[in-house]
């Protein structure tokens, strides 16, 4: 089993316990309202949305994924960390077995929060994974935090 690990960081103007409530704790609610165009639904399938649970998130007709199931590993609400993997869906394709995440949400300068998330690609076979494959789908995440980021400020008193 080859591993391949990627890192992306930023930061925003939201506090840690927020973005936790709303890109993790509430996401199958969030998300498919804010991103209609592109999340059909978030459904869990199994469990109770802890440790162990598997989640299905379906797309809407026309985006090249139709869904991925995530399997939740780890869920700490007080450090703000939830660790998951994504064990079936299109972005694993044949060369694929899982890929692996890691999101902490941590103190930030001004009230504000750092966001740090590990991606980690469990490969099938020996092949190499082409940058620009792994940027676009950080831009992706990237672009789904800005857009609750967005949420967040014009709602200061969501997930407060």
């Amino acid at each position: 089993m080859d591993v391949t690990g990627y890192t992306q960081e930023f930061t925003c103007p939201i506090a840690p316990a927020r973005m936790f409530k709303a890109l993790i704790l509430d996401s199958n609610n969030l998300i498919p309202n804010l991103l209609p165009q592109f999340v059909k639904s978030v459904d869990l399938i199994h469990g109770d949305g802890g440790a162990g649970s598997i989640e299905q998130v379906n797309f809407t007709e026309g985006t090249d994924i139709k869904y991925v199931k995530h399997r939740i590993d780890e869920l700490d609400r007080v450090n703000l960390v939830c660790k998951y993997t994504m064990i079936e869906g299109d972005p694993l394709g044949d060369k694929l077995e899982s890929i692996a995440y890691e999101v902490r949400f941590e103190v930030g300068s001004d009230a504000g929060c750092n966001c740090k998330m590990t991606s980690s690609y469990i490969k099938l076979g020996d092949f190499t994974i082409k940058e620009e494959e792994i940027r676009v789908g950080q831009d992706k995440a990237r672009g789904i935090y800005k857009v609750v980021e967005a949420y967040l400020l014009e709602n200061p008193h969501v997930y407060a």
